[in-house]
C-alpha cells in the first residue's frame, strides 16, 4: 500500500482543526490573565439534519474525511456495537457499518476516540487498549499501538510535525473500585495524556514510538477524568476536557510539551460536564474554540475566543441533546459551503450545523465563514 494524502483530504485538513499552525499565529494571553466570566445567553441555531436514530449502537466521537471525488464521509464510533458507522456528511444519511466484536485487525472493542489524517483513520479502543490504524476508503488495517501504555483510552488528537509525521496525544482514564469510579491517587494523574510519535514510510508501513505521559498532579487542578482533547499549534495550546463534576468539569490548558499553563475556561462554563471540544480556524489567523456542555433536553455549545480563550457566545439546536464527540469540518461541502459542525445525538443519531449561520447567528467575524 503507497501512501498518499489525496487532493480533497488535504484541503480539508488544512482548513479544519487538524492543522491551525498554517495560520498566522495570535499571542498567547499569560497565565495571570483572568479569563473573564463566561455569558450566560443562549441563542438557538437549528439543526441542519438529524440523522435517523440506532439506539443500539451508542455512538460518542466524530471524524471527517473527504473522497476522491469531493464527498465528504462523517465517521463515528459506536461503543455498544463495537463497530465504525460512516454517514454523508451533507445529508446525515447512513452508508456503511465497519467492523465488529474483537481484538484482530479490523475488529473493535469499546472504540471511543477517533481522528483522521490523510488517507488514514485513527480510532481508539478503550476495552482493547490499543489505537487502531486503517486506511480509506476500504478501512484496510494497518496497524496498532500504545498497547503496552494505554490502560483505558479514550480521545485522540493528533498534529503533523514534519510531512509524513505526527505527534499524536491520547487521554487515558483508567480508574479504581469495583466500579471503576474511583479517581487513582494524586501522584499517578501524571499518566492522564500520553504521547506518541508516528510515521508513515514510503510503503504505507506504520512506525510509532512511545514518547511518555503528562498530566498535574496538584489537588486544585490535577486531571481526574480526562476524554476529549484537542490542540492549538499556531498558539501552543492543548485544551484538555475535565468530566469530574464531584470536582470541577472544565478544559484545563497544556503547553504541547505537556505543562499545564495554570489557566482553564472561566469558571462555572459549564452546567454539566464538559465534552467534545474543537477548533475553529477563521483565514485571518483567529478563530474560536467550541467546547460541549453536555446537557439534556439541549446541549449548549459554548465558543470561546482562539487566542485569549474569553467567551464569545453559546448556542443550541432544536433538537442535539447530551452530546459526547464534535467534529468541525471548516473545508466546503455541497450542502455547507462554509463548513459544518456534527455532533453526536443522545447517544443515537449524529446532528449538523451550517458554519455560517453559527457565525450570523453569534456575530462572528465574517472571515470565519467564507
Amino acid at each position: 500500500m503507497t501512501f498518499r494524502l489525496s487532493a480533497p483530504a488535504a484541503i480539508a485538513i488544512a482548513l479544519a482543526a487538524l492543522a491551525p499552525a498554517c495560520t498566522t499565529t495570535r499571542p498567547v494571553a499569560p497565565a495571570s490573565t483572568p479569563v473573564p466570566a463566561a455569558t450566560p445567553e443562549v441563542r438557538t441555531v437549528p439543526e441542519r439534519f438529524v440523522s435517523a436514530e440506532s439506539p443500539q449502537d451508542e455512538l460518542d466521537s466524530l471524524a471527517t474525511w473527504t473522497t476522491e471525488d469531493g464527498a465528504t464521509w462523517l465517521i463515528a464510533t459506536a461503543k455498544s456495537a463495537h463497530r465504525l458507522v460512516v454517514f454523508d456528511a451533507d445529508t446525515g444519511r447512513r452508508l456503511r457499518d465497519v467492523g465488529g466484536e474483537g481484538s484482530e485487525p479490523g475488529q473493535f472493542d469499546r472504540p471511543n476516540g477517533i481522528a483522521v489524517y490523510g488517507d488514514y483513520v485513527f480510532v481508539v479502543e478503550r476495552d482493547n487498549h490499543r489505537v487502531q490504524v486503517l486506511s480509506l476508503p476500504d478501512f484496510a488495517p494497518v496497524g496498532t499501538f500504545g498497547t503496552k501504555e494505554l490502560r483505558s483510552p479514550y480521545g485522540i488528537w493528533l498534529t503533523e510535525t514534519e510531512p509524513g509525521e505526527l505527534e499524536i496525544y491520547v487521554t487515558d482514564s483508567f480508574m479504581y473500585g469495583k466500579k471503576f469510579d474511583e479517581v487513582p491517587p494524586l501522584a499517578e494523574l501524571d499518566q492522564r495524556v500520553r504521547r506518541y510519535r508516528v510515521q508513515f514510510d514510503q510503503a504505507g508501513r506504520l512506525r510509532a514510538t512511545y514518547a511518555g505521559s503528562f498530566g498535574d498532579t496538584s489537588q486544585e487542578a490535577a486531571l481526574r477524568m480526562v476524554e476529549s482533547i484537542a490542540g492549538d499549534p499556531g498558539n501552543d495550546r492543548l485544551l484538555i476536557a475535565d468530566e469530574d463534576r464531584r470536582h470541577e468539569s472544565t478544559l484545563r490548558e497544556y503547553s504541547f510539551s505537556g505543562k499545564y499553563t495554570g489557566r482553564s475556561l472561566p469558571e462555572k462554563s459549564f452546567g454539566a460536564e464538559a465534552e467534545g471540544v474543537a477548533l475553529w480556524s477563521c483565514a485571518d489567523g483567529g478563530g474560536y474554540w467550541i467546547a460541549v456542555d453536555q446537557l439534556a433536553p439541549l446541549t449548549i455549545f459554548h465558543l470561546f475566543d482562539r487566542a485569549t480563550l474569553a467567551p464569545r457566545g453559546s448556542f443550541e439546536g432544536e433538537t442535539t441533546a447530551h452530546t459526547d464527540g464534535v467534529a468541525l469540518h471548516a473545508a466546503s461541502t455541497l450542502a455547507f459551503p462554509n463548513g459544518a459542525l456534527f455532533a453526536v445525538h443522545d447517544d443515537k443519531s449524529v446532528s449538523a450545523f451550517d458554519l455560517a449561520e453559527v457565525a450570523r447567528v453569534l456575530q462572528l467575524s465574517p472571515g470565519c465563514a467564507q
